[in-house]
This record gives C-alpha cells, structure tokens and sequence, in this order.
C-alpha cells in the first residue's frame, strides 16, 4: 500500500472515529435533557404547600421562659433548646412533646449542635467558650477566650463556629488532641446562624445585618473556599435588617433561615420558596431545627416560647 493510499485509509478511520463520538455525546445528551429539563423546573416551582402539611398548625410545646434559643435535634429525634435571657438548664423534649431539664445551668448558651460522638457542643458567648457536655453531665471546655454566636459539627467531627462581633467564622478540629483555633472566613457583616448541607459538603451562613446568606465549600483540608451569597433574605423595607438568624435544612436540600419576616424557605437554587410566617409575629423567631419522629416537625423559638408544626417533608439527623 502506498503512502497516498494509508493516509486515506487513515483519514477514514479518524472520521468514524469522530462520528462514534459524535453520536455518543448526541445519545447522552438526549438521555439526560429530560433531567436538564426538569431540574430547574423543580428548583423554581417550590412553594410552601409542598413542604408545609396542610393538616397541621404551630402548636406550643414550651412556654414562660424569657428568651429561647439554640435549637437542636439528637439522632433519635429528641429536640433541645435553651432559654438564653435566664441562663437555667438545657431542655429536652421528646417525641410526646414532654419537656424536661438537660444538664446543669449554663450561661449565656446562644447554640446548640450534637457530634458524631453524641456529645452536646455548646456556644456559651457571655462565658467566653464553646463547651462540650456528654451524657447529659459531665461539662468540658473545648475552646476558651471566644465569643460564639451559633455552631455546626459535620459528621467527621469538624467544628465551625460564628463569632459575630469579629465578622469571623472559625474552625476548630475535634479530633485533634490539642485544639487550633482557625479563621476560615471574614468579612460578613453580622455572621449569625450557620448550617450544613446533607452530604457536609457544603456550609451556609446567615448574616443578621445584611440580607445574604453566604455559602461556602468545605474543602477536605476542611478550608472554606468559593464564598456565594447564594440566596437573598427579603426585608420589609429598604435599609433594614434583615435579622437573619438561625438556620437548618430538609432532605432535599431547602434551606430554612428565620428572620424579620418569618421563616424564610430557599429550594436548592438559593431561590425563595415562600415564607412561614412565626406563630406570634409580635415576638422574635430567632432558632429552628427539625426534629421530633422522623424528623417531619419543625420547631421554632419565638420569644419565650418554643413552637412546632408537622411537615411534608423530613430534616437531616446528626
């Protein structure tokens, strides 16, 4: 064969080759349009009647406390929260709506959020400290010298934290022996509530001056990196606050963010889905956490008292 002739026989063969590529990509691309199709579809057609049981309203589970906070669920569904303005014992309650006290009387606890060891991190601001309490008795400081706002564990035991008067979010890891405090982010201005994603792989945090909700990637050296202000809290007029606070998310990855308004519902996309409105207007919701049987009640504290309400849709045990 001549030269002429396998530079043809070459030609040819690279064509099919193309072709082959060609028709792949066109049968995968056929394949998923479908999915492409319908993701946005579902990320901008999320209102609240999808996620909130037409059945079922605020009921009061607590009440006659001066100010609550720090909203947490166990694994089991068991919720906690603190009432912060009396500086008195944790609380529990159960899957029946009992309440019952939960440790010794802590001061200032403004954040809750139990580890993948099941012991309860605690933010105590006024006291200067996160602590850690195991079983329900035994009280331990993590980390002094601070004054944190709210708190999130991942699975892996990486604890990040808001510390609202510095514009900084710090890390800390819990499985080091020797515990490094370090900045992770600065510049929000009032870094508040702070959340994960399901898979951990993403943290969000809210700001209680400005109407942005911050998202970050957690990197596997456990950094923050590609800072988004992924969704936008709505305010109830220009120049105001937007008092974003506490925060937590479904199984389906719909951000939940109190605030001014009400609770505020964000689909995957950082689009608005609607907003609940508090059980009493009149009085702060500053504190949410899924919980109760099947994680499918969302709880709220709102002044001195502590709502919830059944779901559609169920929240992400720790």
């Amino acid at each position: 064969m001549d030269l002429c002739a396998r530079s043809v026989q070459h030609v040819d063969m690279d064509l099919q080759g193309l072709q082959k590529s060609i028709m792949r990509a066109l049968i995968l691309l056929f394949l998923l349009f479908p999915l492409m199709m319908a993701m946005p579809s579902m990320a901008q057609n999320t209102p609240l009647s999808m996620v909130l049981s037409p059945d079922s309203e605020w009921e009061k589970i607590a009440s006659g406390m001066k100010f609550c906070d720090a909203c947490c669920t166990d694994n089991e569904g068991n919720f906690y929260f603190a009432d912060a303005g009396n500086n008195g014992p944790i609380r529990k309650v159960s899957h029946d709506g009992s309440v019952k006290e939960y440790g010794p009387r802590l001061y200032g606890v403004s954040g809750l959020q139990f580890g993948k060891d099941s012991r309860l991190y605690i933010c105590q601001a006024k006291a200067r400290r996160i602590s850690v309490l195991k079983n329900g008795e035994s009280l331990e400081t993590v980390i002094e010298n601070v004054r944190p706002n709210d708190l999130v564990v991942t699975k892996n035991n990486q604890l990040y934290f808001t510390e609202t008067s510095t514009q900084r979010v710090y890390h800390v890891n819990l499985n080091d022996k020797i515990k490094v405090l370090r900045i992770v982010d600065t510049g929000i201005l009032k870094p508040n509530g702070i959340g994960l994603t399901p898979c951990d792989g993403t943290l969000f945090v809210s700001d209680h001056l400005d109407k942005e909700v911050w998202f970050f990637r957690i990197e596997k050296n456990h950094r923050l990196t590609m800072k988004t202000p992924y969704a936008s809290l709505r305010i109830r007029a220009k120049n105001l606050p937007s008092l974003g606070d506490g925060c937590d998310v479904d199984s389906l990855s719909r951000y939940y963010v109190t605030s001014d308004l009400g609770i505020q519902m964000f689909d995957p996309t950082g689009r608005l889905g609607g907003i609940i409105l508090s059980p009493d207007p009149m009085k702060p919701v500053v504190s949410i956490a899924f919980s109760g049987k099947d994680f499918r009640y969302l709880y709220v504290a709102n002044g001195g008292s502590i709502y919830r309400r059944l779901m559609k849709v169920s929240g992400v045990g720790r």
